[in-house]
């Protein structure tokens, strides 16, 4: 796994967007198993406390399903799994917008460049 924390923010909440972006790229498909938390705490090398949060998180998401202790799996709902697509887009183009707010770029600007480089 191509795991890597970063100190901006909470551990878990890079462990959900990790998958989230598996799972947009088709890494990971509706209904495939994925880790015990056990094994994805050895493989990405963090607290298996941490990705037990994530793994509760995402579920109560609808991200992935558990069925009672056996591993989880990733959800097949198609409105999910759009859902964490555009979730993704939006993050991504908040964190842009205001970056390009911070240094006085303008929606043309972007656009453009945008356009030039895309």
């Amino acid at each position: 796994m191509n795991f890597k924390a970063n100190d901006r923010e909470p551990v878990y909440i890079q462990i959900i967007r990790f998958i989230k972006q598996k799972i947009v790229r088709g890494e990971l498909n509706p209904g495939d198993i994925i880790p015990s938390r056990r094994e994805m705490a050895v493989n990405i090398k963090v607290n298996p406390n941490t990705v037990q949060k994530s793994y509760k998180e995402m579920e109560e998401m609808g991200i992935i399903d558990t069925v009672k202790s056996y591993q989880s799996s990733i959800t097949t709902n198609t409105e999910i799994i759009n859902k964490i697509k555009y979730d993704l887009i939006d993050e991504s183009m908040e964190v842009f917008i205001e970056n390009m707010k911070a240094i006085n770029v303008n929606k043309e600007e972007i656009l453009k460049i945008i356009n030039d480089r895309y």
